[in-house]
């Protein structure tokens, strides 16, 4: 059994670009502070789980694909799939997917591919960038980011659940580029303008200053880099946003829903420009729902029973928009 470890050595190697040299710099006691000083009781059993997974080297992968795919059915036998499903369960609940490994799927509460379909061949090519994704989770869409030629990946979430399960299927891949930092935005440096392209898809209304995060995001991005920016939004002119009196689809953490046009005119007062809109769509409950690898309470159970465009608290219905941005030079 392979020992479980953690370390960025490789990361901090691949941060070599001057750009960036002021984050590496303070990154290793941020990293250590969040893993050691400040304490999880599952952190443990997650590691554990990640250690008694089996030894197995694929004979090829595909990160193109809508479900990222780790090694083939005949790179391992029916006991180590058994296992494989067995392990990766115990770092339920899985969100973001769908991953299969060695023939095991994992379905995800999120059909993740289908975000980034609509995105894919609507924003600037990724070959040879450096990518910052903001909340990414446990890293599909770095993997679908890193399959479109991203030379580096980071992405920054504070969950170490996610970044568990990230190593869990990163330790099937040998110094692949994609990595994941138990960090927030909040971590990474101001003004750094080091990365090619910025993500950040379904956090700004998890902010209780929109406007900050947008100005956060254009200072980690080099002059002339893409913003690509997906968030919920609501019908209404430049003039509407939505503030929940309490919950939104059951989430207390949601602060401001902007319309499309509202959305717009804070990333041109952040000083975005070239501003456009690749998609708007509704979230169905196909896209999200409940499965036996995320068990918990889902998109249905949080719209109105009667009227399905409407949340429980009688707001309407997710819709999620996205738009893309570049850095003033």
């Amino acid at each position: 059994m392979k020992t479980f470890s953690l370390d960025y050595d490789d990361l901090y190697a691949a941060m070599s670009d001057e750009l960036l040299q002021p984050w590496r710099a303070i990154l290793p006691g941020q990293i250590h502070h969040v893993l050691f000083e400040v304490k999880h009781g599952d952190l443990q059993r997650w590691q554990e789980a990640i250690s008694a997974l089996p030894e197995i080297k694929p004979s090829s992968c595909d990160f193109n694909a809508d479900c990222v795919r780790v090694g083939e059915v005949n790179d391992a036998d029916a006991e180590a799939r058994s296992l494989i499903e067995q392990q990766l369960k115990k770092l339920s609940p899985w969100r973001k997917g769908p991953y299969e490994l060695f023939g095991v799927s994992v379905d995800t509460e999120w059909r993740s591919d289908w975000k980034w379909n609509r995105i894919k061949d609507q924003i600037q090519p990724l070959k040879n960038r450096t990518v910052l994704d903001v909340g990414g989770g446990n890293g599909y869409h770095c993997w679908r980011m890193f399959g479109a030629g991203a030379k580096l990946v980071i992405n920054v979430d504070p969950s170490k659940l996610f970044l568990m399960q990230h190593q869990a299927i990163s330790r099937y891949l040998d110094n692949a580029g994609v990595y994941i930092l138990p960090l927030g935005i909040d971590d990474v440096p101001r003004k750094l303008h080091a990365f090619d392209t910025v993500f950040s898809m379904g956090v700004l209304y998890h902010r209780k200053s929109p406007l900050d995060h947008i100005k956060h995001l254009r200072e980690c991005l080099r002059p002339g880099g893409e913003l690509v920016l997906e968030t919920l939004v609501i019908e209404g002119d430049e003039n509407t946003v939505l503030v929940p009196e309490d919950r939104y689809a059951q989430m207390g953490n949601v602060w401001f829903i902007p319309s499309v046009s509202m959305l717009e005119k804070w990333l041109r007062r952040c000083g975005m420009k070239d501003i456009r809109l690749l998609d708007v769509s509704p979230t169905t409950p196909e896209e999200q729902r409940a499965t036996e690898w995320m068990s918990y309470q889902s998109l249905t159970d949080f719209l109105d029973p009667d009227d399905a465009t409407k949340t429980i608290e009688g707001y309407p219905a997710p819709r999620r928009a996205v738009m893309v941005a570049t850095s003033p030079g």
